[in-house]
């Protein structure tokens, strides 16, 4: 499909039906990133032991800043891209591949550096200890053979998502996850080399999605001139990534920053299985965003083009529509998961006798459901209309000013359970700063 035609259906179908035959594709691949979460936990915590399954969820955070730093590069050039195909400035197009690789290889190597040489000790201030502490360093330190993989990997199939080739980004996604999970599986439970084999199984997914992407833009189906191994360092272009993009990071390195406030805090006051069930819950509560996540990443160039062409009005429309489409998606969903929580979290901890006090606390994490289809696509409307700073501020104050105090502070006087009922409190708080900041920025759209 040729940038004219594939832009015209953004720019000129029914909102209503576009968002969806945008958004379902990436919606199938998101969920099953998140089932894909959820089964590294079930086989680790079935075929290796608890300690092991505690052990991946400490180092799960710190692996995933190579998932923040390929989000800062595919959402800063993914919002650059779709930006530059409303404008029709095909220059600024053909520029961005090249500086995406030179980017990624450059914060591939830092991040390699920082891990080798801070990567343990990390993970011991998060709490972990002892038997706990070495399967995670182990975990962690096969990851790193990888990292180019994920972060490139994350970037690339933004960028892709950005041209609004959401089915081919979809199926991409899907193949690594399918060959992440068999491969986890044989490494695991035939090869029997224990949590290494978790981080390989996901090393070779990340290693598909990098593959996938080059020969996608070495094809004919790519809609701009694109040089999939050109190497380019525009500090213009550099410096547009890097500020549209900056949300995406601090998000991730907030949580990361949350997740060892949680689990210093559940170390201090609980024991190891009320780190396994924090761990299990969180991860069932991401397989429940993800539906949200793929609204998000449809949204992006929807916004972008039509933001670009100038249609303003259509661009507050469509992001309106998200929220919409996307809560009402989601409210079924999270009533059946509330409905059916006992069995979830028993499920992913098979042999432990948990009180009903962690199954309530699991429920209590669930709650913050209904608003955060709003946050996700406010996130993600500030960097597709070119302005970072706003999405910035909201990602400090959620994480920096709310979440990590209250973890902190709150379970060495109320317990374990005040994490839970902190985690679902603050996002109603930063969705009500939200919402003001959203029609603040829709009326200046609209009066342009």
């Amino acid at each position: 499909m040729d940038t004219v035609k594939h832009t015209g259906k953004i720019l000129t179908n029914n909102l209503w039906k576009l968002s969806w035959r945008m958004s379902w594709p990436i919606i199938m691949a998101m969920v099953f990133y998140g089932l894909n979460t959820v089964f590294d936990a079930i086989l680790v915590g079935v075929f290796i032991g608890k300690k092991a399954l505690a052990a991946v969820v400490v180092a799960y955070p710190l692996v995933s800043l190579t998932m923040g730093i390929g989000s800062l590069i595919g959402v800063g050039a993914g919002a650059i891209l779709s930006i530059a195909i409303g404008e029709n400035d095909a220059e600024k197009m053909s520029g961005i591949l090249g500086n995406v690789n030179f980017l990624s290889l450059l914060l591939s190597i830092a991040y390699l550096l920082l891990a080798v040489l801070t990567g343990k000790r990390i993970l011991a201030f998060m709490g972990a200890e002892g038997e706990i502490l070495a399967l995670a360093f182990t975990y962690f330190q096969h990851t790193l053979y990888g990292v180019f993989f994920w972060i490139y990997g994350f970037a690339v199939n933004m960028v892709i998502r950005a041209e609004g080739k959401m089915k081919l980004a979809a199926i991409i996604m899907g193949g690594g996850l399918l060959i992440n999970v068999l491969l986890s599986y044989i490494l695991i439970d035939i090869a029997k080399i224990g949590v290494a084999g978790a981080a390989w199984g996901s090393n070779m997914g990340m290693l598909l999605y990098g593959i996938c992407g080059c020969c996608y833009f070495r094809s004919r189906f790519v809609s701009y001139t694109s040089n999939p191994l050109s190497l380019h360092c525009d500090k213009h272009i550099l410096r547009q990534i890097i500020t549209l993009g900056m949300a995406a990071l601090i998000m991730v390195l907030m949580s990361l920053l949350q997740a060892v406030a949680v689990f210093r805090s559940v170390a201090r006051h609980g024991t190891a299985i009320d780190l396994a069930v924090y761990g299990a819950s969180y991860r069932v509560y991401t397989l429940l965003m993800m539906p949200i996540a793929g609204f998000m990443r449809a949204l992006q160039p929807v916004v972008g083009i039509n933001y670009g062409a100038r249609r303003f009005k259509r661009t507050v429309d469509a992001f309106l529509i998200f929220v919409i489409l996307s809560t009402v998606c989601i409210l079924p969903i999270w009533f059946i998961i509330s409905l059916y929580a006992e069995p979830i979290l028993t499920r992913m901890m098979p042999g432990e006798l948990l009180n009903p006090q962690q199954y309530q606390n699991f429920r209590i994490l669930l709650l913050a459901t209904p608003i955060i289809p709003f946050l996700f696509m406010t996130m993600t409307l500030y960097p597709a209309i070119g302005k970072g700073a706003p999405a910035i501020v909201l990602a400090i104050i959620r994480q920096l000013i709310f979440y990590i105090p209250a973890m902190l502070i709150l379970p060495a006087i109320f317990g374990i359970s005040s994490i839970y009922i902190a985690s679902t409190v603050i996002e109603y708080i930063v969705a009500g700063i939200a919402l003001v900041m959203v029609i603040c920025t829709c009326r200046k759209i609209n009066k342009t």
